[in-house]
């Protein structure tokens, strides 16, 4: 039997992973975590032959919960299902050891399919993800090659916080107690220590390098 932890913070997606994984016949749900940090402590408790776990989860995300258990030499394989399937992501995520990647929404039969290869300690990527990592593009390289320029302040740390909450200027300006002059300079600065040319890139450079939460 395979041995799995579920860690996902929707009650339902558990419940039905849960269900389906039961279905198979050769795998065994012995425990479910609802944020990073329950997953880590888990997997040292039980040693399960599989991790499966989403990347947006409170506390502590699933790339920073796959690089403490890799720096922790579990012999655990990871196989992230997640909303979340930019390539630079999956590249993060691979660099830490996880052993299969697939989107929500991907076919039971698929999900089952990169368990058990992950549980041989083999690597699947669906399919979709597979091609966009053989594209590439151009941020990839960016952020793989060049890392960040300079450490960022507490003050530019605050502001992506509140970007990946959707604050406009105007609100961030209210929120930190400055003008809204002033969230613009920090903003720019962010941008060029990220190398990002526009607000999107910035915040899929900021998630990859682990610079803003997935979730809080």
């Amino acid at each position: 039997m395979i041995r799995v932890v579920i860690a996902d913070d929707h009650h339902l997606v558990r419940e039905g992973i849960r269900a389906l994984l039961e279905r198979a016949g050769d795998i065994d749900v012995v425990g479910e975590a609802v944020d990073g940090v329950a997953a880590v402590q888990l997997v040292n408790t039980l040693t399960p032959d599989v991790l499966l776990m989403d990347i947006a989860m409170p506390r502590l995300n699933g790339i920073q919960a796959a690089e403490q258990l890799r720096e922790a030499g579990t012999a655990t394989h990871i196989v992230i299902l997640s909303m979340y399937s930019d390539d630079i992501l999956v590249r993060q995520a691979l660099r830490h050891g996880v052993k299969g990647f697939l989107p929500k929404g991907s076919v039971s039969d698929e999900l089952l399919f990169a368990l058990r290869a992950a549980s041989r300690g083999a690597l699947y990527l669906s399919p979709s993800i597979s091609a966009g990592l053989l594209a590439g593009d151009e941020l990839s390289d960016k952020v793989k090659s060049s890392g960040l320029p300079g450490p960022l302040t507490a003050r530019e740390r605050q502001l992506l916080r509140l970007i990946g909450k959707g604050l406009t200027n105007a609100q961030m300006a209210l929120e930190l107690g400055i003008s809204i002059k002033t969230v613009e300079r920090h903003r720019t600065h962010l941008m060029q220590k990220l190398n990002a040319r526009n607000m999107a890139e910035l915040i899929r450079i900021a998630i990859a390098q682990g610079l803003m939460p997935l979730k809080e």
